[in-house]
């Protein structure tokens, strides 16, 4: 305490405080850092909290271990929190084949995603009493019993043991998978019948079904079902049976006494195929072979048509084998071929024999006689020689070209039932001379020849005809009467739907259509309209005068004799002005076809009743040269319309070298059919 007293104390000089501003100062601390990571993950956290969806992953089985990956999950309690997007689920679990399934998780605020594992397969064993028993599961074979850890996909499945000599065995098992051990057993029923057989003599062999069993005394195992039971000793005739045996049932046969066997004969001929009979009664055809009974005298007979019949005598030894061989004869009968032309060739049966004026020896059967040459029709018939007779072939051979003419039908019927004509035609000139009265500027006289042959409809097409084409249509009425009767010649139809029909009876018969999207074929030989040449000379050419063409279709001038056509006459002087006053057809407007005369060839109406659309293009006719079977021109706005009407009455439309044109329909407009022949 003295040692306190005794400091001195210093006094120092008093200074006054001076303020001064602080600076900000910032020094680096952990913590700082810790704070800002925390923050941010806290406000991370709760933006994924608010964005995120409740989503529930159900998995059978519920003990599956599941792993979600491609994108971020917080699993909270039975749920997952995920953001909208595309995810992979893996699932896990003993006994279960892993699982890889996409995941897509949509806007929906809750949602529920469900999978199902697959079990493994079952580990199962197969046993088969017998052994040996070829196992099938599901109708696959799987292999021999016993089958030890085989593996087997879980469910219900159906095996099936088979083994030769057993009935089939089926069990359906239920595989519970999972690696889990299974073993089943089958047992197999045999399928066989014990059946006892003894004989007298022992020592015969069984055969059945052909398979050799054993030697009698024997107890046979044989499959169930009908089986062909047979018992051979060597000298004895075999026994036979047929036995239905049920599988596990036993049968004893009695006992069976064996009978001393025969002598077997082998027969055989030249040539082979006779019939045979032993005493009468047949035994079928050589080559074959017989049992005779022993130390009998047997007669055998050979038959063969064409032969001579022949006997002969055999003995046999029991059990003993013998072959005969026999010759027969043939009947021989001569006929004489005779053949025009005389260089024809003779076949027999398909054999050449040389040429067919001959005579030579033919066998007493049929046989197939053949006379051919080349360019001619064959001649070909069965004949079979009489002997004893004068016999005689005659034959005249025909041409191909002669046949195919005879082929030719002069008359044929259009599948809507249209008659049509054949025409053969010739050089002709189609118009009219400047000095004829009623001739018109575009009658100019034209050399026409015309080589092709064609059938021609000996009337125009009716309403009922062309309604089988076209079932709508209406002829309609004109002047108050009608035009639509079913045998009225079909009117008010343009030139193309006359084409249009001509193309349907071709498709109905197999044939090229004649009229083409681009314009005609005229290869074809399908239906089509007639040609103006066709038509012109149809209607004109003069079968007595081979030089003269008609004016009208009738002989003579006008007026028209009675009966000559439907023509504008006094029956429709009411609302028609050109008519002919000293004429009445009693048809004012047109009647049903063919009710009027045929002309000169049998055609109908061709003048008359309605005028005719045909094929042609209208355009300037004739031409410097000679025109072989025109068709007319290539292009053009108008048809050619030719013959008169219902309608006309003068002296320039009556004539049959009138021609008109036009592309409408009308009401005194119909046509024909015609077809090229086939060549």
């Amino acid at each position: 305490m003295s040692e306190l007293h005794d400091e001195e104390i210093e006094v120092i000089d008093f200074e006054p405080v001076t303020e001064a501003k602080r600076g900000f100062s910032y020094r680096f601390r952990w913590l700082h850092v810790f704070v800002a990571c925390f923050g941010s993950a806290a406000l991370i956290s709760a933006w994924f909290v608010l964005t995120a969806k409740s989503v529930l992953v159900g998995v059978n089985p519920i003990t599956a271990q599941i792993k979600i990956e491609n994108g971020f999950a917080l699993r909270v309690g039975a749920r997952y929190l995920m953001r909208s997007g595309e995810y992979t689920v893996v699932l896990s679990n003993p006994g279960f084949h892993d699982e890889i399934a996409p995941l897509v998780i949509n806007d929906d605020a809750a949602q529920t995603h469900s999978f199902d594992m697959r079990k493994l397969p079952g580990i199962v064993s197969i046993n088969a009493l017998p052994d040996g028993g070829r196992v099938r599961i599901d109708g696959v074979d799987v292999g021999d019993a016993p089958l030890i850890d085989i593996d087997v996909e879980p469910g219900l499945h159906e095996i099936s043991v088979t083994r030769e000599r057993y009935l089939p065995a089926t069990q359906t098992i239920d595989i519970e998978g999972r690696r889990q051990q299974q073993a089943f057993e089958l047992t197999l029923e045999p399928a066989w019948a014990t059946v006892s057989f003894t004989t007298t003599p022992s020592g015969a062999e069984l055969l059945v079904d052909g398979e050799s069993m054993g030697t009698t005394p024997l107890n046979a195992e044989i499959l169930q079902g009908r089986r062909e039971v047979t018992l051979k000793l060597a000298g004895y005739k075999a026994w036979q049976e047929r036995l239905d045996l049920d599988a596990g049932t036993s049968l004893l046969i009695p006992r069976v006494e064996l009978e001393p066997a025969d002598g077997l004969v082998f027969i055989k001929s030249q040539p082979s195929g006779a019939s045979v009979t032993i005493g009468g009664e047949f035994k079928g055809q050589t080559p074959l072979e017989v049992a005779l009974a022993p130390d009998v005298n047997h007669v055998i007979t050979f038959f063969k048509n064409g032969y001579s019949s022949k006997d002969t005598r055999l003995t046999t030894r029991a059990n003993e084998s013998r072959e005969i061989e026999i010759e027969l004869t043939p009947v021989l009968s001569d006929v004489t071929i005779a053949s025009t032309p005389n260089d024809a060739e003779l076949f027999i049966d398909g054999i050449s024999r040389g040429p067919a004026n001959q005579t030579l020896a033919l066998m007493a059967i049929s046989q197939r006689v053949e006379i051919r040459k080349e360019g001619y029709v064959p001649y070909e018939a069965e004949f079979t020689p009489r002997p004893g007779l004068q016999q005689e072939i005659r034959v005249n051979l025909t041409s191909l070209e002669d046949a195919r003419i005879a082929a030719i039908k002069p008359v044929i019927t259009s599948p809507a039932g249209q008659q049509m004509k054949l025409f053969n035609p010739d050089r002709f000139s189609m118009g009219a001379s400047r000095r004829e009265a009623g001739r018109r500027p575009n009658e100019t006289i034209r050399d026409i020849v015309l080589e092709r042959p064609f059938y021609l409809s000996l009337t125009e097409v009716t309403n009922a005809q062309y309604r089988q084409f076209d079932s709508e249509h209406n002829s309609g009425t004109t002047n108050g009467m009608t035009l639509n009767n079913e045998g009225q010649p079909v009117v008010r139809i343009t030139w193309q739907q006359a084409a249009d029909f001509c193309n349907w009876l071709s498709e109905q018969e197999g044939l090229t259509p004649f009229y083409t999207q681009s314009g005609i074929d005229a290869t074809s030989n399908g239906y089509r309209l007639p040609t103006e040449a066709e038509w012109a000379w149809a209607a004109r050419r003069d079968t007595e005068d081979s030089t003269g063409m008609r004016k009208y279709s009738w002989d003579g001038e006008l007026p028209p004799p009675d009966g000559a056509g439907n023509f504008a006459d006094v029956s429709a002087r009411a609302f028609l002005g050109d008519i002919l006053f000293d004429y009445n057809d009693r048809s004012p407007v047109t009647t049903a076809v063919g009710s009027y005369s045929a002309d000169h060839h049998g055609l109908f109406d061709m003048a008359g009743n309605v005028a005719e659309w045909v094929n042609d293009y209208y355009g300037a006719s004739g031409s410097l040269g000679v025109e072989r079977d025109p068709l007319g021109p290539d292009s053009g706005q108008f048809r050619v319309i030719r013959g008169s009407s219902w309608a006309h009455g003068t002296i320039t439309e009556l004539r049959l070298s009138f021609r008109d044109f036009g592309e409408e329909a009308r009401d005194d407009v119909g046509f024909r059919v015609a077809r090229y022949l086939d060549e």
